[in-house]
């Protein structure tokens, strides 16, 4: 439901779930994805001024809460830990055959239609459960592109890695997620 031009003191009950939701898509940390909806609403009341009205107001401080999130991703993923490195590329070797090189099983073929599934939220848990098993650096890849279609260099400087790892981030993602979609979700639905 739109409300045009609300005043501040009903941001909250009307924009609070909405954002809170969105920030945890890309913040699965609780405390952090609430301090950035805060953060949203500060600088929201700070700039109601120069809301134009271009747009919802809850979509105005969607746009403000994306910068915070882009923001909070940046100052975290300035250092990557070495043992981050480590467990990623540990957690990708059952996939291939070590022989060959290539995937030691091949991918199903789904028979789902994607429009029907995008209207699912039994999918979308799904989704999200198989998420939040990837490493946190490349779940946030996988989001910022194909949810949030951020261009690859956008992402890069979001999470401060060159064009090369975010390729090997986002192959990586695609992996973990197909087989954990094809177990968790495909292979109940056909």
């Amino acid at each position: 439901m739109s409300h045009p031009n609300t005043s501040a003191e009903n941001w909250v009950d009307l924009y609070g779930d909405a954002l809170y939701s969105y920030a945890l898509k890309f913040i699965p940390q609780i405390d952090a994805a609430q301090n950035l909806v805060q953060e949203t609403f500060l600088a929201a009341l700070k700039n109601q001024a120069s809301f134009t009205g271009q747009s919802s107001q809850k979509t105005w401080m969607i746009g403000i809460l994306k910068n915070k999130i882009n923001d909070h991703l940046r100052a975290k993923y300035k250092e990557v830990p070495a043992s981050q490195l480590i467990n990623d590329d540990a957690a990708i070797e059952g996939f291939f055959d070590h022989q060959s090189g290539h995937l030691a099983k091949e991918p199903q073929e789904w028979q789902l239609n994607p429009s029907i599934l995008i209207e699912n939220k039994e999918f979308w848990n799904t989704y999200d459960d198989c998420l939040s098993k990837l490493p946190e650096k490349t779940g946030q890849a996988f989001n910022l592109r194909e949810i949030e279609q951020m261009s690859s260099s956008e992402i890069c400087k979001v999470l401060g890695i060159t064009p090369t790892n975010l390729w090997v981030l986002l192959h990586r993602a695609r992996l973990h997620l197909r087989q954990c979609l094809e177990t968790n979700w495909f292979s109940h639905d056909q």
